[in-house]
């Protein structure tokens, strides 16, 4: 089987070096226009529906799976369950985290489930590629509205939808990207603790008190039409934040009835207040870059803008050193 997966593994990355090198000579990303239909991916499709929804939604959420691994849950109940949002070229980024903090084996009697969310792109051949990757390693979902920027609210809520129909028994659930970097020990033992009662109602991350940009410049623009308040609630930064998983269903449900914002972090943060739900701060959520250094990074939970070729050199060494102290 080892030797199987091996060859499998190997494909791909041929495969996705093929097909980046053809996309970035033949097709350049500005030639978009609009959506298409994927008619390569049919993996899985499930329509969900939720009860005691007594008024007709108004963001609907009504995407199909094109890709959904709906049993992923079904032998055993995670302790926790990390939702990481990627798009379809980071293939090398995907990998560095299965083999790093997000390999699911990581911790014996500690079930962990790793997932990596997507839309549909608009290139049949970058959708057919994580088709591929997906029936290698079954870690992958995704829904039928365009990947973008734009539509990382819809991806996040993909992610929530996922947790309340699959997997609504895991006892937590993480969202973050796939440019983060995870010191799982600090997030298993000192943050969740296995051997505690799990938390209900719970959401903990990098809490940011700000109020929406105005200058059409700026790369989280917000109009005043689409948010005329001077202050958003209190959110965590979208980089990484812990839930118990009865959050999730909680924020899907509310986001049906929500009107659908596309700074994803700012979003859910409207979603937990109309369900009272308050955010905890905690400081070793860093939406951030920070300089490597072994202890410094054994102090924090999440370091943002970290490469591949980091997440390797970064897990080597910290794994290689447990017993050094600081």
């Amino acid at each position: 089987m080892a030797s199987k997966v091996s060859c499998l593994y190997v494909l791909t990355v041929v495969c996705w070096a093929s097909a980046l090198w053809y996309l970035s000579i033949t097709r350049p990303t500005s030639s978009y226009t609009g959506h298409r239909q994927v008619s390569s991916i049919s993996i899985a499709r499930k329509n969900v529906s939720f009860g005691n929804i007594r008024t007709r939604p108004i963001n609907p959420h009504s995407f199909d799976f094109l890709i959904n691994e709906p049993n992923k849950c079904e032998k055993s109940v995670p302790f926790l369950v990390i939702l990481i949002s990627t798009t379809h070229k980071e293939f090398d980024a995907r990998q560095a985290i299965r083999e790093t903090w997000g390999d699911e084996n990581n911790f014996k009697g500690i079930k962990i489930a790793t997932l990596f969310l997507l839309g549909k792109n608009a290139d049949p051949v970058l959708n057919q590629m994580v088709e591929q990757e997906s029936q290698i390693f079954h870690d992958i979902i995704v829904e039928d509205f365009i990947d973008s920027y734009h539509n990382l609210t819809l991806k996040t809520l993909m992610g929530m939808r996922w947790v309340a129909t699959y997997c609504s028994k895991a006892k937590y659930v993480m969202k973050t990207d796939s440019d983060i970097f995870v010191n799982m020990d600090n997030l298993i033992y000192k943050l969740l603790k296995p051997n505690t009662k799990p938390r209900r109602r719970y959401f903990t991350g990098y809490v940011i008190n700000g109020g929406p940009i105005r200058d059409v410049r700026s790369k989280w623009y917000m109009p005043r039409d689409l948010y005329p308040d001077s202050n958003y609630p209190p959110f965590c930064s979208g980089t990484g934040y812990i839930f118990s998983a009865d959050v999730a269903e909680l924020i899907y449900k509310t986001s049906l009835h929500t009107r659908l914002l596309h700074l994803e972090d700012v979003y859910v943060g409207l979603c937990l207040r109309k369900l009272g739900i308050h955010p905890f701060q905690n400081s070793g959520f860093n939406h951030w870059k920070m300089a490597y250094s072994l202890c410094r990074y054994r102090r924090v939970i999440t370091v943002h803008q970290i490469t591949p070729e980091e997440m390797h050199r970064i897990w080597n060494d910290m794994s290689s050193k447990k017993h050094l102290r600081c």
